[in-house]
């Protein structure tokens, strides 16, 4: 079998139990026009005990099918969010 597939990403969404959404990105040269393009993918993750939390900097790898859009697992949380950036403007108010 070949190498697993490691990513470094921030959770968008944690609304799913036991899944994550991380968004990584990555930066290429344009073909044509030689300029630095940032791309952006997005991927569903498990997170069997729930660490990861919106905003936090996490590493997935590559894993067998767990469903039909999950191929990733959370490795390890890397920089967990701050409080601050979880509240929202209607919890202030």
């Amino acid at each position: 079998m070949g190498k697993q597939k490691n990513f470094i990403g921030e959770v968008v969404s944690d609304k799913m139990q036991k899944t994550v959404v991380v968004k990584t990105m990555h930066l290429t040269r344009h073909a044509k026009y030689a300029k630095t393009v940032k791309l952006h993918n997005k991927f569903k993750a498990h997170d069997e005990k729930g660490i990861a939390k919106l905003g936090d900097t996490v590493e997935i790898v590559e894993t067998r099918p767990l469903s039909k859009d999950k191929r990733f697992m959370v490795k390890k949380v890397i920089k967990k969010a701050l409080a601050a950036h979880l509240v929202s403007p209607e919890e202030i108010a």
